[in-house]
């Protein structure tokens, strides 16, 4: 394990994709190698340094010996472990939702892009204002402005309402299209999320084991101490 005396560490890893992912920047104060140091395993990221730094190395076997004679030293140490956890979590729920806009999109089709196109349209202002513009037009051009004889749709207006019902019925499927795929990329999702919290749960788990480790090394230890006290008094 490094104990950061001066300068800084860059802590990343390579995701599936390739891309190169900073879990922390760590400086002065801050240490790391703390899951290799309790299971012995080998390192789960990558350390950089970024600015000339000094470290301060601690290796397995000293560790193990000091925590047996400072047991708060574990508990302090578990809880910066649970912290980054937490922090990778972030940064997980972050990129999953960045990689389900970016699956999103690349599921899409040439129809999907259109049925979403004509759905945002048909739901905003511009559809409302230019729907009011065909009505103030259409009715007072054929009710006053033609003559009878040039009148190409007279009142009761037959040919506006076949119109207007024609953009009504081709308006419903379309919305449907884009709000079954809006379905879809929830349920994606929500399996996104499922994935990340049983990561977490797991790496929760393997937390409490490490502890459960280490407060079994020590136990013999206080046992042996508390029965020389007891023999000394």
């Amino acid at each position: 394990m490094y104990l950061i005396e001066g300068g800084r560490v860059r802590i990343h890893l390579r995701d599936a994709d390739g891309d190169d992912v900073t879990l922390a920047e760590l400086a002065r104060g801050d240490f790391f190698g703390e899951m290799a140091i309790l299971d012995g395993k080998p390192r789960s990221a990558q350390a950089t340094v970024t600015q000339d730094a000094r470290l301060a190395v601690l290796s397995r076997e000293d560790f193990l010996a000091f925590v047996r004679r400072n047991p708060d030293v574990a508990l302090k140490m578990m809880s910066a472990i649970t912290n980054r956890l937490r922090h990778t979590d972030d940064l997980l729920r972050v990129r999953v939702s960045r990689n389900l806009n970016e699956e999103e999109a690349a599921r899409m089709t040439m129809a999907d892009r259109f049925a979403d196109a004509m759905a945002e349209f048909g739901g905003s202002w511009k559809f409302i204002v230019l729907t009011l513009l065909l009505l103030a037009l259409w009715i007072p051009l054929n009710a006053w402005y033609l003559s009878a004889a040039s009148r190409f749709d007279p009142s009761p207006y037959d040919l506006l309402a076949l119109f207007l019902g024609v953009i009504a019925g081709l308006q419903v499927p379309i919305i449907m299209m884009s709000q079954n795929r809006q379905e879809e990329k929830d349920r994606l999702r929500a399996d996104l999320d499922y994935q990340v919290n049983l990561k977490n749960e797991l790496a929760l788990a393997e937390v409490l084991r490490r502890l459960d480790v280490l407060e079994s090394e020590r136990l013999p230890l206080l046992f042996a101490e508390q029965s020389a006290r007891l023999k000394g008094k």
